[in-house]
């Protein structure tokens, strides 16, 4: 479980990473999406 809350939350922090590095550079936020798998037959 903590691995999984760990994961979260690095994630979330690239995430803003990203969208704050972005708009020092004045280019529009990322969209956050879902990730999907990578056969979508499933």
């Amino acid at each position: 479980m903590a691995d999984g809350y760990l994961e979260k939350h690095q994630q979330d922090y690239e995430q803003r990473k990203a969208n704050y590095l972005r708009r020092k550079q004045h280019l529009p936020p990322l969209k956050n999406r879902p990730a999907r798998p990578d056969d979508e037959a499933l």
